[in-house]
């Protein structure tokens, strides 16, 4: 035992070097640096190989190559609505929508998210019948389909969806996969085979060195889009697999929301695919006319806003408190995890301390332990303000909703917390339409039928044990 001074001694300066480095060198935010020091300071062999997993920075060399939207028409497009709202020359097919302008103008300017007002949007808030519609467009393909999941599975779902790209690629139509190498992890390799063997193009995000060994569990891509023919697009919150379908044990009936467009919306998801799937492939899409065929289609308004650890600004995020901000009479949220940072918590809170009637829900079972228990932590901050807390008992309430007065409402990936703001690759779609956000509303009051009301009675009487728990999982919040 002679040695053991100096394996101490050694841990404690490796601590304080991978400190150093974490407060100087990576400039993470003042919360992120402090929970990782705590971890550190606590669990100084296994919290730096947690760092590894959870807290390395993503490389600048996997960053900032994946700028090609000069080259498939973008910025020419942007720097044109930019002057037309600056000169107050912009028009809008719905006047009452014009109050919006300002985040309008704030997705244009830093996240370059064209605005659209000849959509049409189709919702899907239970998983049969998205998928059923999926297929049904699936088949109906002539030219291309580019699908991205965070995570496919090999099971009945992913089957039948797998056979008709493979069909669809064996007519002639051409077939692009893109999936997580990390949500997708359980995916067998001969279902890959057979996709390729069909003549289905399939890449991979963020694949490891060393096959099914992948320890970055940060930065994924998180987003879900179907573009097919240029002319449909999909986006929200299922995943393809069973359990999206109500058939998992442990979830029960999955309650999300996904949506069906058609529109020039569709040309702005396309271009996120292509910028994705750039990145993974060393088989590059380059700019054709075909990719971009979508037809007007209706008159609801949309911007398609993507975020991810690429960009020095949090778009969606600051998108949700633009919203949070113009609210005048009601906010409803549904999300899977709520843990906010403090410029969205502050914003909530203010919300609902000057009147605004806020409604949030969340699931009533955890998939994630440590992030329902913060979840439930700052739940009970915004009861304190008069906010009214709901939690959903049908089964798994995963979807990423947020609609503001019946007016403006937004669909799509993330979720309320640091890991979709500044860790992992999002896109939602902002929605300026009155009868799509009616619609979110009667979801929402509908599934209100199915949940039972957190108050702050019963929250103050939660037990010992729940309250640990929570402080615990607050403590660590800002890895999760």
């Amino acid at each position: 035992m002679e040695f053991m001074p100096y394996l101490i001694g050694f841990v404690f300066i490796f601590n304080i070097g991978l400190g150093m480095s974490i407060i100087f060198l990576e400039r993470k935010d003042a919360t992120s640096t402090w929970a990782w020091l705590m971890v550190l300071l606590f669990v100084p062999i296994a919290g730096f190989f947690l760092y590894l997993i959870f807290g390395k920075p993503i490389s600048n060399r996997h960053i900032f190559t994946w700028d090609t939207k000069s080259r498939l028409g973008v910025k020419k497009a942007v720097n044109e609505q930019l002057q037309a709202i600056e000169e107050d020359r912009f028009y809008y097919k719905h006047e009452e929508l014009a109050t919006y302008h300002d985040l309008y103008y704030l997705h244009l300017r830093h996240n370059d998210a064209i605005f659209t007002q000849d959509n049409k949007v189709d919702i899907f808030t239970d998983g049969n019948d998205k998928f059923h519609a999926l297929i049904n467009d699936l088949q109906q393909a002539k030219d291309h389909i580019h699908l991205l999941y965070y995570i496919i599975r090999h099971d009945e779902l992913g089957q039948r969806i797998a056979n008709v790209l493979m069909q669809k690629a064996q007519e002639g139509v051409e077939v692009r996969v893109l999936y997580d190498d990390m949500g997708s992890r359980m995916l067998r390799p001969k279902f890959l085979r057979d996709l390729r063997k069909a003549g289905v193009k399939v890449e991979a995000f963020f694949p490891p060195k060393i096959p099914k060994i992948n320890f970055k569990i940060n930065y994924r891509n998180h987003r879900k889009l179907v573009i097919i023919d240029g002319q449909v697009g999909y986006i929200g919150g299922f995943n393809i697999g069973d359990e999206y379908l109500g058939k998992s044990k442990k979830f029960g009936y999955w309650r999300d929301t996904h949506l069906r467009v058609e529109g020039d919306a569709v040309r702005n998801m396309q271009t996120r695919f292509i910028l994705d799937w750039n990145q993974a492939s060393r088989n590059h899409i380059v700019y054709e006319k075909r990719y971009y065929d979508a037809k007007p289609s209706g008159d609801i308004g949309i911007q398609i806003v993507s975020s991810g650890p690429d960009s020095d600004w949090e778009q969606i995020k600051n998108g949700y408190i633009k919203m949070i901000l113009s609210a005048k009479e009601y906010i409803y949220i549904q999300t899977p995890y709520y843990i906010p940072d403090e410029s969205l918590r502050d914003a909530l809170r203010i919300a609902a301390l000057s009147g605004v009637d806020v409604k949030i829900m969340i699931p009533n079972k955890p998939d994630h332990p440590f992030v329902y228990w913060a979840t439930l932590s700052y739940v009970g901050d915004l009861l304190s303000t008069g906010a009214e807390a709901y939690i959903y008992q049908k089964g798994f309430m995963h979807a990423k909703t947020i609609v503001v007065d019946g007016k403006i409402a937004s669909v799509g990936t993330a979720n309320i917390d640091v890991r979709s703001f500044r860790l992992n690759f999002e896109v939602n779609a902002f929605l300026y339409d009155i009868g799509i956000a009616q619609q979110l509303v009667r979801a929402f009051e509908n599934d209100i039928s199915h949940s039972t009301q957190m108050t702050q009675k019963l929250y103050d009487k939660r037990s010992l044990g729940i309250r640990f728990k929570e402080s615990i999982s607050r403590l660590l919040s800002p890895v999760l």
